[in-house]
């Protein structure tokens, strides 16, 4: 796997899981928020990851504060690798086992003293996540820690983004969507394509 993770989010179907990794993701999210249009039973996704080998990061999506996200979280022990959280971290009763990407809206004082290995930054929401609009990059930049960017990214503006934000990741949802829910092929391509292609050129550059 790439050490640059490309993630596609909202998976909520084997076919879209399909294109997502076809297209050359190597990160996964599903979403175990049920107020989120992309919502997914932990039992369906644990079905898509059987369905869909290949070496790529499963992300759950939690809300803390909700029982049915640690229930999600409990239940999926095997079947997930990552857990992205949002809300209000008091208290943390996840299992050991999972890695752990902390959301947060970008330009937020980002916690100190945890064992996140990295923070996914997107643009800020009543809600969570799934906003479709960007922010602006270069807050991103000036974290010294691990970085996910989030928030409006497509295939037509993912690389200007990596060039300025130079994240350890990139993360799309709604704005690689059809309908809210389901992918579209040529948006996830364009995506996938465009954020790993700026990935070897800030590589290149770097060297």
């Amino acid at each position: 796997m790439s050490s640059f993770i490309v993630k596609v989010c909202g998976i909520t179907c084997e076919e879209d899981a399909r294109i997502a990794l076809e297209a050359g993701a190597n990160a996964l999210g599903f979403n175990f928020y049920p107020k989120s249009p992309r919502y997914i039973e932990p039992e369906a996704a644990a079905r898509v990851i059987e369905r869909v080998s290949g070496d790529y990061l499963k992300v759950g999506i939690l809300f803390l504060g909700g029982a049915n996200s640690e229930s999600a979280a409990s239940r999926l022990v095997g079947t997930l690798d990552v857990v992205q959280l949002y809300g209000e971290i008091n208290p943390l009763n996840l299992p050991d086992k999972y890695r752990i990407w902390r959301a947060l809206p970008a330009g937020t004082p980002l916690p100190t003293g945890n064992n996140f290995e990295a923070f996914l930054l997107d643009s800020f929401t009543p809600g969570y996540g799934g906003s479709g609009r960007s922010f602006d990059w270069k807050l991103a930049r000036a974290v010294s820690q691990r970085v996910i960017l989030a928030g409006g990214l497509d295939g037509s503006n993912v690389a200007e983004a990596v060039r300025v934000a130079h994240p350890w990741g990139v993360d799309a949802c709604s704005r690689l969507e059809s309908t809210p829910g389901r992918k579209d092929p040529q948006r996830v391509w364009d995506f996938v394509h465009a954020a790993l292609d700026a990935f070897r050129v800030s590589q290149e550059v770097a060297s």
